[in-house]
């Protein structure tokens, strides 16, 4: 889908200034489309520049928020919206705390961002999640190591919509080619991996890679 399209947004998607970049996300809309794996686009603040149908089958459950919609912002849906736990399994430990490590080390590299400092405004304004971010989140990344705090390659709890899906797990693959780089984008699509009650087996545990040091912050 183009990145004018989708979901209802209080503000217009970021769009390149370059007509030659504007024609390669339209090109690059059509190839997400064809993925049948949920796949999205955003550049450094998370803001969605392109997701595919897939990405929001993914979503489609989850109810309408001014902020932290997740074909709006993924960064904001994750910390803020209160159904995210109904997509994203362990959705504290295997979500919440890796993407405020994602968002300290955006912040660290633009600290003059005004969206970044927003988001950082509406972390303070809540008491646990600026506790978890001033104060549990440096025990969380001791605790799990580099290898916890990066995304690509982290597999992750997911509930699909889809009953064929259900109670899953998903890999988190960042593959951006050049010329989305340049543009100072990222893409990340979530492969689906076989449902846990048909992977896993009766009294088998299943493990996330960044579930290994849960932390009740936020």
């Amino acid at each position: 889908m183009a990145y004018q399209a989708g979901w209802q947004r209080s503000q217009p998607r970021p769009v390149p200034e370059s007509l030659e970049a504007q024609a390669y996300l339209q090109d690059y809309a059509d190839l997400l489309e064809v993925l049948p794996l949920p796949s999205v686009v955003f550049d450094l603040r998370w803001d969605v520049v392109l997701c595919n149908d897939a990405f929001e089958t993914l979503f489609a459950g989850i109810g309408p928020h001014p902020t932290a919609m997740p074909g709006h912002n993924f960064l904001r849906f994750v910390l803020f919206h209160p159904d995210a736990s109904i997509v994203l399994g362990e959705h504290e430990s295997s979500w919440c705390l890796p993407m405020l490590a994602n968002f300290a080390d955006a912040v660290k590299r633009h600290d003059q961002d005004r969206a970044l400092q927003s988001i950082r405004r509406d972390i303070a304004q809540d008491p646990i999640m600026d506790a978890a971010y001033r104060h549990g989140l440096p025990h969380w990344i001791r605790a799990v190591g580099p290898d916890g705090v990066e995304s690509d390659g982290a597999v992750r709890p997911l509930v699909h919509p889809d009953p064929r899906w259900g109670r899953t797990d998903c890999r988190i693959v960042i593959d951006t080619p050049k010329s989305l780089q340049d543009m100072g984008y990222t893409r990340m699509t979530l492969v689906l991996r076989e449902a846990r009650h048909a992977a896993a087996g009766p009294g088998r545990a299943h493990k996330t890679r960044n579930g290994a040091a849960e932390l009740r912050a936020v």
